[in-house]
């Protein structure tokens, strides 16, 4: 297999784990707490999406080369960069203001 192949696919996968990442965050919206300066939202993940999302951002931070100060800052930075992978638009409903839609 030749390099650009190689590149070819592992983008291909890269993009299909952001979108997974983002459908699962998604399909738990509706429950999610928005903190009060309005740009932060808190989704809970329940078991088993939550070992599902762990590892997507595990295999992320350690494909993305992220760091931070504890594991969590880590996965954080991680799922900033894998959202921007899945291409936000205005329709989405993780990018909208309003909690669950709309």
């Amino acid at each position: 297999m030749i390099a650009s192949e190689r590149f070819e696919r592992a983008a291909v996968l890269g993009v299909a784990v952001a979108e997974e990442a983002r459908r699962l965050l998604s399909r738990h919206l509706d429950a999610a707490g928005v903190d009060g300066d309005g740009g932060t939202v808190m989704v809970d993940v329940p078991y088993p999406d939550a070992a599902v999302v762990t590892a997507l951002l595990d295999v992320a931070a350690e494909c993305f080369g992220e760091r931070g100060d504890s594991v969590e800052e880590t996965r954080q930075a991680a799922l900033e960069t894998l959202l921007q992978l899945a291409g936000f638009d205005a329709e989405s409903q993780l990018n909208c203001g309003e909690v669950g839609g709309g």
